[in-house]
């Protein structure tokens, strides 16, 4: 994510123009496939058909100065190793492809160009910020993306998108909700970028029906290596109401760290100031490293789409990563675009094994999803289909099926889980502000 790189202009046409384009390009490829000749090779199409190997693709950021998504690519090739190893999908080898966006629109952009390129059947398990640079480019070529991290509003839009969580809306709903009954003052800090400019209304959607007023919107420039300014204004709004422990709630991905570095020297001025955080910025390694029961993150309360690391539901997960990654460093079963990637692969792994004989491509792959086949994630997720449109269209995320969330909070230096089982914040998540 880049400040220099952002126009806001694309935020208008977002719920609008994939659904033309899909429909037009859709429609193509319908005429294409119904006449025998004059037509052509259709993009995407042959990545998975006749005996060879299903290619895919997986991207997302690396070595960059904002936000780094190393795992999800790392993730994705050792669970290619993994299935190859145990007998393929279907009896066919899977071939993942990489490519990494670098936080950069063009960069985006010629991932899915190398995607149509290649031939992929679907786009699984990636991130990136721009999605008005790719999806159109996938949307052409009609390749499914499936399980990206929900970093953007055209993730929930676009109908050849297929969402396995509820992105960054459901995390901010689901904590603005349990922090509005113990909390004053609420300050956000969050990128001042596009994928930034969405989340205050989510996490006011929350505090809303918890019947507190909105969160204070503190921005911060994506690239920065350093949070004083920042953290200070933060404390200073969170303690508006003297009589009342603010809350300072860090949205800044994997520079959250970096941040808290100048919130706990900061925050020595103001004792009372609580943080809250959603699991896609704070882990359990996060929170080592920022000192355990001692540091800033005691007490906290952390939103997130799955069940906490330790739960047996990740074993089958863990024991892959055992069998064809152990000692990679960039795979950790934690973080949850490692965990985001496990599940879109789940779900594509099960796509493929429902075609039975049929060729594995890029159409018969959409087509199986937009026939409501439902999908199960051994308990990490709700079953998910795509079937029919969310009840979170009218809000415009149409694609949002899976709006439950995990609620967890720091004890002793540990993530545990609040309650057992999930939380659902479709209810919630009706009542934003999205204007």
């Amino acid at each position: 994510m880049t400040g220099r790189r952002r126009t806001r202009t694309t935020l208008l046409p977002i719920r609008t123009r994939p659904r033309r384009a899909t429909v037009l390009s859709t429609a193509a490829l319908a005429a294409c496939a119904s006449l025998a000749a004059g037509c052509g090779a259709i993009p995407g199409a042959t990545g998975g058909s006749g005996d060879g190997p299903i290619t895919v693709m997986t991207w997302a950021p690396e070595q960059t100065g904002s936000t780094n998504k190393p795992g999800m690519p790392a993730f994705a090739k050792a669970y290619a190793r993994w299935v190859n190893a145990h007998g393929g999908l279907s009896g066919r080898k899977l071939k993942v492809v990489t490519c990494n966006d670098h936080n950069d629109s063009v960069a985006a952009a010629k991932c899915a160009n190398t995607a149509v390129k290649d031939d992929v059947v679907a786009v699984v398990g990636s991130y990136s910020q721009y999605g008005d640079s790719y999806l159109p480019t996938l949307e052409s070529a009609g390749i499914p993306y499936i399980g990206g991290y929900g970093v953007t509003t055209a993730e929930f839009t676009s109908p050849l998108s297929y969402p396995v969580n509820g992105g960054q809306p459901s995390l901010l709903a689901g904590l603005g909700r349990e922090l509005a009954a113990g909390c004053g003052p609420v300050a956000l800090i969050r990128p001042d970028s596009i994928a930034g400019d969405e989340l205050p209304a989510m996490l006011d959607s929350g505090l809303k029906a918890g019947g507190h007023p909105s969160s204070v919107d503190q921005r911060a420039a994506d690239d920065t290596t350093e949070y004083a300014g920042p953290s200070r204004k933060a404390l200073t709004a969170s303690t508006a109401d003297p009589a009342k422990k603010g809350c300072v709630i860090p949205a800044l991905g994997d520079r959250t760290d970096t941040f808290m570095d100048s919130f706990r020297r900061d925050r020595e001025d103001y004792p009372a100031v609580k943080t809250a955080a959603t699991l896609d910025s704070v882990d359990q390694t996060v929170i080592n490293e920022s000192g355990g029961p001692s540091g800033p993150y005691e007490g906290s309360y952390v939103s997130g789409w799955y069940p906490v690391t330790s739960d047996p539901r990740w074993d089958p997960m863990k024991k892959v990563i055992q069998e064809q990654a152990f000692g990679d460093n960039r795979i950790d079963p934690a973080d949850a675009g490692v965990q985001t990637t496990w599940i879109a692969y789940t779900v594509f792994k099960a796509v493929v094994e429902s075609l039975g004989d049929q060729d594995v491509t890029a159409d018969t792959v959409r087509k199986t999803l937009d026939d409501g086949l439902k999908i199960g994630t051994g308990g990490l997720t709700p079953t998910l289909s795509w079937a029919t449109e969310s009840p979170l269209a009218a809000i415009g995320f149409p694609r949002l099926v899976n709006a439950d969330l995990t609620l967890q909070r720091v004890r002793q230096g540990r993530l545990v889980a609040v309650d057992k089982g999930f939380v659902n914040v479709t209810k919630t998540l009706e009542g934003a502000d999205v204007n």
